[in-house]
């Protein structure tokens, strides 16, 4: 694959963070490729707006790699099969509704939204893997197939993956789990496992860096970020 790979993870519905960020990063449109790690929604005060800036985004950058985070797949159980309603708005959801403007009672979960964003939901992938790397939002469970590993793995797991000595034989670039390192400009960084700390290009929240290196998480034979 030509071109560098950049790796954002954990937007969370910050808006102006991940403009800032995306300020930071020198990419080429049609050369580089750029994957989200998911979790694009909830907690923060525009998701919405996160979504419309992504869809603008995939008009000029060649390549935009859009996995499903764990708080994709809440939203999506909470809207369309009326299910976990409390486990969604206990973890952020109220601000992806609001931004909808949605209710969080009643019929306001009835509203509809723009297609593209309905398409965009449906569309996201469970993991993306290159030649020397796989994506995942929160990683993998070990000793187990790519072809195998199940969405409660891919989109929930946590010290199962982290601790584990397992060779997934690439680089596993992951987000879901809070770094407590940081770099030395002083943002919130990623922590790496049997790879050196790479130059961390990082924010709070979203996090990114070229590959391998990812953020609000981190990078080993495993690389991890925020929930």
């Amino acid at each position: 694959m030509a071109g560098k790979i950049f790796a954002i993870g954990d937007v969370h519905g910050c808006l102006s963070r991940l403009e800032d960020l995306m300020l930071r990063i020198d990419i080429d449109e049609q050369e580089d490729t750029l994957v989200f790690v998911g979790d694009y929604i909830d907690r923060g005060p525009d998701p919405k707006g996160v979504i419309d800036y992504i869809l603008e985004m995939r008009r000029t950058v060649k390549r935009v790699i859009c996995l499903l985070g764990n708080h994709e797949q809440m939203f999506q159980d909470y809207l369309l099969h009326r299910c976990d309603e409390d486990l969604y708005l206990g973890n952020g959801g109220v601000t992806t509704l609001a931004s909808y403007g949605f209710n969080s009672k009643g019929k306001g979960r009835d509203l509809s939204f723009p297609d593209d964003h309905r398409q965009f939901y449906s569309e996201l992938s469970l993991y993306y893997e290159t030649e020397a790397y796989i994506f995942a939002h929160a990683g993998l469970r070990p000793a187990t197939p790519l072809t195998e590993q199940g969405p409660e793995d891919l989109l929930w797991i946590r010290q199962d993956f982290i601790s584990s000595a397992y060779d997934f034989g690439k680089t596993v670039v992951f987000g879901h789990t809070p770094a407590r390192k940081k770099d030395p400009s002083g943002l919130r960084g990623l922590f790496s496992q049997q790879l050196r700390p790479p130059k961390w290009l990082t924010h709070k929240r979203p996090f990114s860096a070229p590959v391998g290196t990812t953020g609000n998480g981190g990078v080993s034979d495993r690389a991890a970020a925020g929930r």
